[in-house]
């Protein structure tokens, strides 16, 4: 039998409980002055490195909330140090392309002319329908509509659009329209599910010449609203 009052309250000292609250008080607002120092303004901005970042911030701010003989200048002289730390290594990758690149990775093109790009189809982080999520949520109704996605550092998408005079046939992304279709149910414009490449029909093999899958949908050509 679970003892409810030995688990929450067995050995708790109140003075200490008043303590508590006013260390988490303290270190709560460290916290906020140091990322303030840090420069920046919201979640959508942070990289791996600044996550990272956060995470040892987050660990040197926590123990001394509940840690009777941690004095909490250790922790303030840890927020410091790794604050002047991420000055210094930002600082460095300012200077040096390379350190940039290892501490904030690369931006990735995730729709060209149109279709999806295959050459990080292999990478850890590729999912197609994260993409499509991403690309919903900026009113992409189907990949004709894209000349170019870009997946930020940050996580954020950048989409350079066709022209409405230059919209071409397309992978639809809106679940009702992306469905898996039969050969005898084309009559129009396919597009393959997984790469989006736009066929006028489904070829004998029955797979996509780009990318070898064997899903199709039917494209569409709608405008942008």
């Amino acid at each position: 039998m679970i003892e409810i009052k030995k688990m929450f309250l067995e050995g708790a000292e109140l003075d200490f409980l008043l303590e508590i609250v006013g260390r988490s008080v303290i270190m709560f607002i460290l916290i906020l002055v140091i990322l303030r120092l840090s420069g920046k303004k919201g979640v959508r901005q942070l990289t791996l490195f600044e996550v990272a970042i956060i995470l040892s911030l987050g660990s040197a701010a926590g123990d001394p909330m509940f840690q009777e003989e941690l004095p909490i200048i250790y922790a303030l002289v840890v927020l410091f140090s790794v604050i002047l730390i991420y000055k210094l290594i930002t600082w460095l990758s300012t200077k040096s392309t390379f350190i940039n690149k290892i501490l904030e990775g690369e931006a990735m093109v995730v729709v060209r002319h149109g279709m999806f790009d295959l050459k990080h189809e292999h990478d850890g982080d590729f999912s197609k329908m994260e993409f499509f999520s991403e690309l919903r949520n900026q009113s992409v109704e189907h990949l004709g509509q894209v000349r170019m996605a870009v997946l930020e550092i940050d996580g954020s998408m950048s989409i350079l659009f066709y022209p409405d005079a230059e919209i071409k046939y397309g992978l639809p992304l809106f679940p009702d329209d992306y469905q898996q279709i039969t050969i005898h149910a084309a009559g129009a414009p396919i597009a393959c599910m997984y790469c989006g490449q736009i066929l006028e029909n489904i070829p004998q093999e029955q797979s996509c010449p780009r990318c070898q899958r064997k899903k199709w949908a039917l494209a569409i050509d709608t405008k942008r609203i």
